[in-house]
């Protein structure tokens, strides 16, 4: 491959993302030979078969610097750059919308709105639409909205003023947006984009990646972005449960010999699979490796079903009787069908429709799933005494909002355990690129990793990312070695986490201030300069001024930088309860996000006086006030 240099748009990389996840149908992060191939041979294209294998092959040979017959997003676009020149390109793109029952529309960037196209699943798009009418048909603020039509582009224009978006964030986590913030009555297009900005600034705090949506997008109700973003809040929701210390029958999922640790560190993916293939055990019947392919002929279905279904040995279960009798229907899509009908008893028909089950559709098939195992785990929690009840503490809200926030900047893993899935620091390194601090990658070690010798390739790891701390960063990392972080030492990695964080944090700043350094002092003088100038009568001396606990500093202060933001009547100002100082910081943090604050802090934190994260309140808030002079 030449090695000609060419730039590419955001939104091109954007939509090279998009391919990527499409062609990534198992979602490991690499694209195989296996899978490029079944993309080319879906292409029209004027090639013989062994012609593919040859393109396929020489692609293979050229960025494929490892051997190992993969390729990674970074190596895919070198790949699509290769292939713009030649007409392949466009056959490429069109097996690419082919793959999934995609929908195609025009790109709508005025730089360049030809030749780009974005697209997204109808599939999905149908099924988001059932699951929102579903959770939301008895919510009064939304009668206006509900139910939309499956059927026809409703649901983009439904979700255009923020109020849906809004609702399903608490839905999946509840209280993250305080009700009294958002806009429901007499919507003009400020108040509209006050909602869309309050929705977008809360699905980054729940860790939801937000990086290339604006609330014009929503408000255009742009496909592809608006259905990225729901299924990322829906996701949430879904998997909140799917977490050990939320739900310790989980336990029962342990293989013979496995130690706790090890299940610990399961995804909620991974988990769900385990669960399944728990049920399929008893029922006797094989296990499935993914929610594609195995799953296609509904049979693993219809005995997770039957597992599942309540028997009435309780003397409040009412059972339900699972009719397997279509379990032998000689056509995939009938016994589909019939299949659902029998989630149907459950309760539980939702996500797929017998198309999507037969067509093996990764993403709905896993919702479909993880909404069973919700409704009915039929687990039984082990006896506790036999594990050690430490680990199952689960995590610390501090460490919530860290992994929040580095989920919300699109690293790659997801981070679904902040300390296991940090061990290979591979995460650390993006995180520093994102705060400008140099990573030689060809010092790297990238998985997979070696069975023999891994763990010492990621302490190799975790050494450099300490080293990059300490010499290019100027963090104090004192103590701190990449054992710690490997072993997932929790106080040391947090001081790691917090500075990557706080460095974020300031570059925005300075940032808006053109380049100037910012520290806490210069973010003190600024809040008390701006109350002072607003004639407020509160002020704060350091991050831990016990008045921050009121959350009042923080109210005056939004309301200095956006005058008319805050209703007066829904802030208590005299003898405050606990109650009354946690409503008046779930009322700050929301009107925050919703004057285009992106704060991850939580209300206890100002409650709590809890200085780090305070630090970051008041540093978003001075990087909006800064915005608007500018």
């Amino acid at each position: 491959m030449e090695n000609n240099i060419t730039t590419i748009s955001r939104e091109e990389l954007e939509e090279l993302r998009e391919a990527f996840n499409k062609i990534d149908i198992d979602n490991s992060g690499y694209v195989s030979d296996y899978e490029l191939q079944d993309l080319f041979k879906e292409a029209s294209l004027p090639l013989p078969g062994y012609k593919v294998r040859e393109i396929v092959e020489k692609i293979i040979a050229v960025t494929d610097t490892n051997k190992d017959g993969k390729i990674n997003f970074e190596e895919f676009v070198s790949v699509i750059h290769e292939l713009k020149s030649k007409d392949i390109s466009k056959s490429f793109r069109k097996s690419i919308n082919k793959k999934l029952g995609i929908t195609a529309i025009g790109g709508t960037s005025p730089i360049s709105s030809e030749g780009t196209q974005h697209s997204y699943s109808e599939e999905e798009k149908v099924a988001f639409v059932n699951w929102v009418n579903k959770a939301l048909k008895d919510d009064p603020d939304c009668k206006h909205l509900l139910p939309m039509n499956p059927s026809d582009a409703s649901l983009f224009k439904s979700l255009a003023d923020g109020i849906l978006l809004c609702k399903m964030i608490n839905l999946s986590q509840p209280d993250t947006i305080d009700e009294r913030a958002i806009n429901k009555k007499k919507l003009t297009p400020f108040t509209i984009s006050e909602n869309l900005n309050l929705a977008l600034n809360s699905a980054s705090a729940i860790g939801c990646t937000v990086v290339n949506i604006g609330s014009q997008d929503l408000k255009e109700g742009k496909p592809h972005l608006v259905l990225g973003l729901l299924w990322q809040i829906i996701k949430v929701g879904l998997f909140a449960d799917i977490e050990i210390s939320r739900n310790e029958a989980l336990i029962a999922l342990l293989n013979e010999g496995e130690e706790l640790e090890q299940l610990l560190k399961l995804s909620p993916e991974e988990l769900l699979l385990r669960w399944v293939n728990y049920h399929l055990a008893n029922a006797g019947w094989q296990k499935i490796n993914n929610f594609s392919e195995d799953i296609k002929d509904s049979r693993a279905y219809y005995h997770l079903l039957n597992q599942i279904a309540p028997k009435g040995h309780n003397k409040d279960e009412i059972p339900i009787n699972i009719d397997l009798s279509g379990f032998n229907e000689k056509n995939d899509l009938k016994r589909a069908e019939y299949m659902l009908q029998q989630a149907d008893k459950l309760g539980c028909r939702q996500f797929v429709t017998p198309a999507d089950v037969v067509a093996g559709n990764p993403k709905l098939n896993l919702a479909f799933v993880a909404n069973l195992f919700n409704t009915y785990p039929a687990l039984h929690k082990p006896d506790s005494s036999v594990y050690d009840l430490n680990l199952l503490e689960g995590e610390s809200k501090e460490e919530r909002t860290f992994r929040n926030w580095m989920n919300s900047l699109g690293v790659s893993p997801y981070i679904n355990h902040l300390y296991s899935d940090l061990a290979d620091a591979l995460v650390i390194f993006q995180l520093y690129e994102m705060i400008r601090v140099p990573v030689e990658w060809n010092h790297v070690n990238k998985p997979p990793y070696p069975a023999l010798g891994g763990n010492m390739k990621k302490i190799e790891n975790c050494n450099y990312a300490v080293e990059i701390g300490k010499t290019k960063a100027k963090f104090s990392l004192v103590g701190i070695a990449g054992q710690d972080l490997n072993d997932g030492n929790a106080t040391l990695t947090l001081a790691l986490v917090w500075q990557l964080m706080r460095r974020y944090t300031l570059n925005v700043l300075s940032d808006l201030g053109e380049g100037e350094k910012v520290n806490d002092e210069i973010i003190i003088k600024w809040v008390n300069q701006t109350l002072a100038n607003a004639n407020k009568k509160t002020s704060i001396t350091s991050f831990k001024d016990k008045s921050i606990s009121t959350s009042l500093p923080v109210l005056d202060l939004i309301d200095a930088i956006a005058p008319k933001a805050i209703r007066q009547e829904m802030v208590k100002r005299e003898d405050l309860s606990e109650q009354d100082k946690l409503n008046n910081a779930k009322y700050a943090i929301s009107v925050a996000r919703k004057i285009g604050a992106r704060i991850y802090a939580l209300p206890d934190d100002l409650v709590e006086v809890k200085p780090k994260m305070v630090m970051t309140v008041f540093a978003c808030l001075m990087g909006r006030g800064l915005n608007k002079i500018k």
